[in-house]
């Protein structure tokens, strides 16, 4: 685990920052997913310049619901494209913080590695804790990736400057697909077979929906 840093940070410095923490992320360790008890998903929506967080734990394989934490901040840190666990991360702590139960995972609404400096939240607050984490999204940040079959399952790898960073899934057929990349201590196979054992008949993974909900965001 890296040694803490402060949140209270300048853009230019978060950047560096991330620069130096990208280093540190484990993509290559997999998911035991047969050793998973409990998965959780991590949300946070902001109004009114107040954040909101919420970790949803869910049994796995059932997904069924076991515990939420919420936690409410001043948004402080603005609003910046690719600097998003600067803005949410503290709150997200701070619910963390009150979990009872230790989630085996943690699946974020945002981004791992795939990211233009390899330090989405996902990624970040994984390796803060140094748990591990998965990033899935609705919509892709960077890189480029062959046209993905129509049913559900269908993946392809995606890529920025030969280099993999993570994989589009479609989690329903002929729906709009997610975004998935490791965060910390899982590979990009290992956070694929995860995420579509969390899918039931949404789009969203279960425990992102379920964040979603508690955080206060729409469901999607």
């Amino acid at each position: 685990m890296p040694i803490p840093h402060t949140w209270d940070l300048t853009p230019r410095d978060a950047i560096t920052l991330q620069k130096q923490l990208a280093h540190e992320v484990d993509i290559h360790t997999p998911l035991e997913v047969t050793s998973i008890r409990y998965v959780a998903g991590v949300d946070v929506s902001v109004k009114d310049g107040i954040s909101r967080a919420a970790i949803v734990v869910m049994s796995f394989p059932e997904l069924a619901l076991v515990e939420t934490a919420t936690a409410l901040r001043p948004a402080v840190f603005p609003y910046i494209s690719g600097l998003l666990s600067f803005r949410e991360g503290p709150v997200i702590l701070e619910a963390g913080d009150k979990l009872q139960i230790a989630p085996d995972v943690f699946i974020f609404d945002g981004m791992g590695v795939m990211h233009p400096r390899r330090l989405g939240i996902a990624a970040h607050i994984g390796l803060w804790w140094d748990r591990p984490t998965v990033g899935c999204g609705k919509t892709r940040l960077i890189g480029k990736h062959a046209p993905l079959g129509e049913d559900k399952g269908a993946y392809q790898t995606v890529e920025q400057a030969g280099e993999e960073i993570g994989m589009v899934l479609r989690t329903r057929s002929r729906v709009k697909p997610v975004y998935i990349s490791a965060g910390h201590r899982a590979t990009y196979e290992s956070a694929r077979g995860l995420i579509m054992q969390c899918v039931t008949r949404y789009r969203l993974p279960e425990p992102i929906r379920a964040a979603h909900h508690a955080a206060g965001n729409d469901q999607g």
